[in-house]
């Protein structure tokens, strides 16, 4: 897509952005009818080289800095939008300015709980000590990838989440000696989470007040 970086001297704002993982992208421009045009570009660029997109994994999103004004004087109401697993929109940073934040999307994280709850059934009969041992490596795999800067909230709510479905998994490991709040209280005492562990935001860049 390095036509999309040669095409910006022709877009009317003058400067266009891409960042690309993989096969996903994100492209960056300062007015719309810039983004118009790039969007109905998209498709007959991809088609020399027999490539096409998808309609449903494309869409223009309005995202400008909230409490600007349209030009009929309306509030703009800025969008979000995913990308690697992370939504991005506006949130106020420490110092009440706004800044553009990230959190874990939440098709991601229903799919990632999703699995959890599928390991923890399909590993019911494995010793206690092994699932906790596991569901250890688990967690800090997310961790790893999800815990940045400002995501503080949403991976503690992943560790909740996977003890609420790790206990019900284990309640019906028996009939006879049921696996109740109270007893998965003490139980956990003697099988801890791991802690939380945020890491520095590799864009921290963009994580700057604007």
């Amino acid at each position: 897509m390095h036509w999309v970086m040669c095409a910006r001297r022709s877009l009317e704002g003058g400067e266009a952005s891409l960042i690309r993982y993989a096969d996903d992208a994100v492209i960056v421009v300062h007015l719309k009818t810039d983004a118009d045009r790039v969007l109905a570009v998209l498709p007959k660029r991809f088609g020399k080289f027999g490539l096409t997109l998808h309609p449903d994994e494309i869409r223009l999103v309005r995202f400008t800095r909230p409490g600007g004004r349209g030009k009929k004087g309306d509030r703009s109401h800025p969008g979000s939008f995913d990308f690697l697993g992370f939504t991005h929109y506006w949130g106020k940073a420490a110092d009440n300015r706004w800044a553009v934040k990230r959190k874990t999307a939440r098709d991601r994280f229903t799919r990632a709980l999703k699995r959890i709850s599928q390991w923890c059934r399909q590993h019911l009969h494995l010793p206690i000590k092994e699932q906790h041992r596991l569901l250890v490596l688990k967690l800090r795999g997310h961790d790893q990838y999800y815990g940045i800067r400002g995501n503080s909230s949403a991976i503690a709510r992943f560790h909740h989440e996977v003890r609420v479905t790790w206990r019900k998994w284990l309640d019906r490991r028996s009939q006879r000696s049921k696996m109740t709040w109270e007893r998965f209280t003490r139980f956990s005492k003697r099988y801890s989470r791991p802690a939380l562990r945020i890491a520095p935001s590799e864009y921290a860049r963009s994580e700057s007040t604007i």
